[in-house]
């Protein structure tokens, strides 16, 4: 993939018209007020790299890499320039010119095999339960983690013992009638980290008519390759997908995650595939991509039935970036909490923020992650809920991580799970 070829670096660069709206809705630039971190410092800087005023180089790559990828400079640029698309491809192309084994390690070996990933997931879960973290702690090991991890590392407390792959069987067969063949994108963090909420998925999806199959054999999205400069990966897992799922005569291709949905999408194949003997297929299989809860409320259109004795639960929602950014969903989410009888709405001030998790970014950019978090903290804990409800398994653990960080009881949920809980309690 030849940076300059690419079409964000080819069509968009020069529709940038300097007008700087980018930097009123910037959360990185919020908090630091210095034009290298703006979105339009990057459309910049990224210029500069194809016009060649600038070397590929390392330090280049960490201006970069500040910012989240949320999307919200894109969606609101009068342009219409895809910013965080130039932003990855600009990425792609420095660590092209700097490899490193760190990362070679971690985003070609580890974490392109679902196994291996699932297995380190199962060391540090083992390694949580037997108190060896908390002793690694209190004896100052983890200040000789590398970069921004000894304090990073504090975020993953408490993962599962079981992943949502070892307990849910390959083919879920609907209850009752039949109505849709459903395939289910079970992504990497809600595998690993939120299983519930892919139990709690399948349990609704299939109370409602559909057998839903996860494929044995589907690898990670690709998104956090394509944020930490890995695209010839990310198109590679991209490529091995749309092979397992388009084996199937699926209806839809449901996934409880934002970014998984995201990374699935049109906008991204064509950003990824384009030009690609594989970008027919990949289309075709976008189309079939549907974010659980809008199939929940546009094609199930869900009734609930109503029990008047269900406890009353006062709940606030975050939008994810990946959702209400990159996709615009917002209402069916919502829509969905408040068929959930008991279920109190109550909006946060600034629900469509992002939250600082960005993926990777609360580990490569902790501090900064922390400032974004502490505001989404502030906004959300004002509601006085029970339940702090998202639907990305990122912001789910960057959210939990806030409540820890303020002492907040609110538990952090998945929608569907909420429902779920109300299937089986009436």
């Amino acid at each position: 993939m030849e940076f300059k070829k690419l079409p964000p670096v080819k069509e968009q660069l020069m529709k940038c018209v300097r007008c700087g709206k980018c930097r009123s809705v910037c959360p990185v630039f919020a908090e630091v007020g210095i034009e290298t971190t703006a979105p339009r410092g990057h459309v910049f800087m990224v210029q500069m790299l194809r016009d060649g005023k600038v070397e590929p180089t390392n330090e280049v790559y960490e201006r970069l890499g500040q910012c989240l990828l949320c999307e919200t400079c894109s969606v609101n640029c009068p342009s219409g320039i895809d910013v965080h698309e130039l932003n990855a491809a600009a990425r792609s192309y420095i660590y092209e010119n700097n490899p490193s084994a760190g990362k070679e390690l971690l985003f070609d070996t580890l974490w392109t095999r679902p196994g291996m990933l699932r297995s380190s997931a199962r060391v540090m879960s083992t390694v949580q339960r037997l108190g060896l973290q908390t002793l690694a702690r209190k004896t100052g090991l983890t200040k000789i983690l590398p970069g921004d991890l000894k304090e990073a590392e504090q975020m993953m407390d408490n993962i599962p013992s079981k992943s949502a792959r070892s307990t849910l069987p390959e083919i879920n067969p609907a209850r009752g009638e039949k109505k849709y063949k459903l395939g289910y994108f079970l992504g990497c963090g809600t595998d690993l980290f939120s299983p519930s909420a892919a139990t709690a998925a399948v349990d609704v999806l299939t109370r409602n008519g559909c057998e839903v199959i996860i494929p044995k054999d589907m690898k990670c999205c690709g998104l956090p390759h394509i944020a930490n400069g890995k695209m010839e990966t990310a198109q590679k897992l991209a490529a091995h997908n749309i092979k397992v799922f388009n084996a199937y005569d699926f209806d839809y291709i449901i996934t409880d995650c934002a970014s998984c949905s995201s990374a699935l999408s049109r906008n991204n194949m064509e950003f990824l595939l384009a030009g690609l003997k594989i970008e027919d297929e990949a289309l075709a299989l976008s189309e079939k991509v549907m974010d659980l809860t809008v199939f929940l409320i546009d094609v199930l259109d869900l009734k609930i039935p109503v029990n008047k004795t269900a406890p009353k639960l006062r709940v606030t929602y975050h939008d994810p970036c990946h959702l209400a950014n990159a996709q615009l969903i917002k209402n069916q989410p919502r829509e969905l909490l408040s068929r959930i009888p008991g279920v109190e709405l109550i909006e946060m001030k600034a629900a469509n923020t992002c939250c600082g998790g960005s993926g990777t970014y609360s580990t490569t950019h902790y501090e900064m992650s922390m400032k974004i978090l502490d505001k989404k903290m502030d906004h959300a804990m004002a509601t006085g809920a029970d339940i702090l409800a998202t639907c990305c398994p990122s912001c789910m653990m960057q959210l939990n991580y806030g409540c820890k960080r303020n002492n907040w009881e609110a538990e952090v949920l998945h929608p569907v799970e909420l429902l779920s809980r109300y299937y089986r309690n009436n």
